[in-house]
């Protein structure tokens, strides 16, 4: 019992420690970045990818609080990496602080919020069941009823009138960046989920389109105008879908020909739904083509490691991914994937200078996510 107290007086300690952290440096730099601010505020929708810290405050079994997650980062903060995340980056290259996640206790804040929340959480997709066999996790639909939260009950007494709050959101930033759940924790596990069985490729990659569509026009009518569209990135290059096949064929076609077809759609969305809503400007991010880029071409870039997890076991480190004070490679930067799913930081760096620059961007359509901020 009296080593069961200790356990606990430890926990305790080290959760207020991190929570202390958090809000005074990770948190920090609203005098920092204002003299260059592009936008008021970003607010994100993801999964894993751009989940910062969420799944830390569900009964989740997709989390990420122990090291060596965060390596770089300082400590484990509920980042699916050993760094920073495409957002981080996305966020000081627009004039931003790091964005809070929202369940976050330094979410509660009298000031934080006003940059903007992170709804992301690990295991979400797109469609409610997705992610199922990771138990909670926060879906697209879901994170929209917390931005609905967000400009109803929090926000409004931060501004002088309605209008003053409208032209706020309209000028935000808004990052979606869903999708690989719904091909990894759904349609690409046929023994938990009949998807697969019920649909072609190309039907499910419309269902998925559709239900996505009247999500983004749901955000639309809360007062959304800036948003970027982020595609999925090839998943038949990730470690964890390396390992459940036999011998040594570089990335799975069929894994990417799914993802291919999604993000055709995806982009051919954007430009709809930019033609459709008076005022919106939909950006389509490839990060498809950035990260194919890296793994097909990985001397340009300085890496050397395409395939095998810098944290992780069994084949290509895929097949379990990287667990509590695991020692990680020492050559991070060496490597395109941390885990059995995620890039590392350095990947994300070179993804979002890519892309958030407020030059043209070779991964963007029909402008950078820099020059969207600057409309």
């Amino acid at each position: 019992m009296e080593v069961l107290r200790k356990s606990t007086k430890f926990q305790l300690l080290f959760c207020c420690t991190v929570c202390l952290v958090v809000m005074v440096y990770g948190y920090k730099g609203r005098g920092e970045y204002a003299d260059h601010r592009l936008v008021p505020a970003m607010y994100i929708f993801g999964d894993s990818l751009t989940d910062n810290g969420n799944n830390n405050y569900i009964p989740a079994i997709a989390r990420s609080n122990y090291f060596p997650y965060g390596i770089d980062f300082g400590y484990p903060s509920g980042r699916f990496c050993n760094g920073l995340t495409v957002v981080d980056y996305g966020a000081r290259m627009l004039g931003l602080p790091l964005i809070p996640p929202y369940l976050s206790l330094a979410s509660k804040g009298t000031n934080i919020g006003l940059e903007g929340f992170n709804y992301a959480s690990a295991a979400a997709g797109i469609l409610d069941e997705t992610g199922g066999n990771y138990a909670a996790r926060v879906s697209m639909n879901a994170q929209l009823l917390m931005f609905e939260k967000t400009i109803k009950l929090q926000l409004p007494s931060k501004f002088k009138s309605q209008e003053d709050l409208a032209e706020y959101l309209s000028k935000s930033m808004y990052y979606i960046a869903m999708g690989s759940n719904d091909y990894i924790n759904n349609y690409l596990m046929p023994n938990l989920y009949p998807s697969s069985k019920l649909l072609t490729p190309e039907g499910f990659a419309d269902y998925l389109i559709s239900t996505l569509s009247n999500q983004l026009v749901r955000l639309y009518n809360l007062g959304a105008r800036k948003m970027v569209l982020v595609a999925i990135g090839p998943l038949g290059c990730i470690p964890s879908q390396l390992s459940m096949v036999s011998g040594e064929h570089g990335c799975i076609e069929h894994v990417n020909y799914l993802v291919r077809v999604f993000n055709s759609r995806l982009l051919q969305l954007s430009k709809t739904l930019t033609s459709n809503l008076p005022g919106a400007t939909l950006v389509f991010q490839d990060v498809y083509k950035a990260v194919n880029e890296m793994v097909q071409n990985p001397n340009r870039f300085g890496l050397t490691v395409v395939n095998h997890a810098c944290c992780g076991n069994g084949r290509y480190g895929g097949a379990v991914t990287c667990l509590p004070l695991e020692k990680p490679c020492p050559n991070r930067n060496k490597y395109v994937f941390w885990d059995a799913f995620h890039p590392t930081q350095f990947v994300n760096q070179v993804i979002a200078n890519r892309s958030f620059r407020s030059e043209a961007s070779v991964d963007c359509y029909p402008i950078s996510v820099g020059q969207l901020a600057r409309l």
